[in-house]
């Protein structure tokens, strides 16, 4: 389908959203697609800038990201500060934030893409990432029935910076720390660099720049018109549970997450008015409309990796339950709105992306 079309059918869905069920989530959805647009148009992906940093000695990507960071969190904190109706991505550092984020780092460099990477690239038409995103959604849902085990593990109450130490020395705290993992960012990829016998990399920033600008803009429209921070994973698990509630494939009343009144609330709701869900449909429609004046191509997979990539992204949900999101609602979500939890779930999440980049190599992906 050609640009233009698309474009008009996007148009008439979100006027039909904003007549059929609300102005919030026609906005939502407008939001979702602009996300798509930049996401698959900037080709802005988290997964690629650890590996960009790790195998190529190459900053570039990862500075993007704490860019985004640093945007992202000088736009969110005041806002949370200020209007106590908005919510910070608050998650329990535990046993299952530790466990879900190392192996969430670890398949989504053999996925190729994590939560929001799994979305454009499937819009994009990109063949794994497309037959990957119904696993993603079978997984995240899998992990919600088996979370309320693993927090039995052990967990501690979430800290969110902001409600500890006000909106002004939450950010502060944050920026500071921000520049420090910037300034370590760059002192490895020289290191490193060196150290492979490699000409020091120069910087490349624009594309990714541009990126973060405008994905720090959106996702701060995102908190302001849903009351709570951008997520993806929250949306593929309440697919799948609708579905294996409909089939009669569970029976999710008695389970500790879906049983919650939030939860249980928005399993006898339509999934157009359920946040996430609506900006998910919005990425696959923005990166939709980017693949139709640019189609994506991707190298063929043999068996052995087609088989390898399938498991990894039904471990990829998995994990993304376990660890209260993914690259977006953990790490740009959490630490943006000042939750301990994201600045937890980073490292965890890198030292998984070396050995998955261990196992990408061997698999010859």
């Amino acid at each position: 389908m050609k640009r233009l079309p698309l474009a008009a059918v996007l148009a008439v869905f979100t006027g039909w959203l904003l007549w059929s069920v609300s102005a919030r989530q026609a906005a939502l959805f407008a939001v979702g697609l602009g996300l798509g647009a930049v996401l698959a148009g900037q080709r802005f992906g988290f997964t690629t800038g650890w590996r960009m940093l790790i195998e190529d000695k190459d900053a570039s990507g990862v500075m993007g990201q704490i860019l985004l960071l640093a945007l992202a969190a000088a736009l969110a904190m005041p806002l949370l500060g200020h209007y106590p109706e908005l919510t910070a991505a608050l998650g329990p550092p535990s046993v299952s934030l530790l466990v879900g984020a190392f192996v969430f780092g670890l398949c989504m460099q053999i996925a190729d893409g994590c939560g929001s990477g799994t979305l454009y690239k499937a819009g994009l038409g990109i063949p794994m990432n497309a037959a990957i995103l119904p696993l993603f959604a079978l997984g995240s849902f899998l992990g919600s029935l088996h979370l309320g085990f693993w927090l039995d593990l052990g967990r501690a109450q979430p800290v969110g910076l902001v409600g500890q130490f006000g909106w002004e020395r939450a950010l502060l705290i944050t920026l500071a720390a921000l520049a420090a993992v910037a300034a370590a960012v760059r002192w490895y990829a020289g290191r490193a660099g060196a150290a492979a016998g490699k000409a020091p990399r120069p910087l490349v920033v624009r594309r990714w720049m541009v990126g973060a600008v405008l994905l720090a803009l959106l996702a701060t429209l995102n908190l302001v018109i849903a009351g709570q921070p951008w997520g993806v994973v929250y949306g593929f698990g309440l697919w799948a549970a609708k579905l294996a509630q409909a089939s009669g494939a569970a029976d999710l009343a008695n389970n500790w997450f879906w049983s919650q009144p939030g939860n249980a609330a928005r399993l006898h709701e339509t999934v157009l008015m359920d946040v996430t869900s609506i900006t998910n449909i919005g990425i696959l429609g923005g990166a939709l409309w980017v693949s139709a004046g640019k189609p994506s191509s991707a190298r063929p997979l043999n068996g052995t990796q087609w088989a390898v990539a399938l498991i990894a992204g039904l471990a990829l949900g998995y994990s993304s339950r376990l660890a209260f999101g993914c690259n977006v609602g953990a790490m740009l979500s959490g630490i943006s709105t000042g939750s301990i939890h994201g600045w937890i779930w980073v490292p965890l999440a890198f030292a998984g992306t070396i050995f998955g980049l261990r196992i990408r190599r061997h698999f010859g992906f």
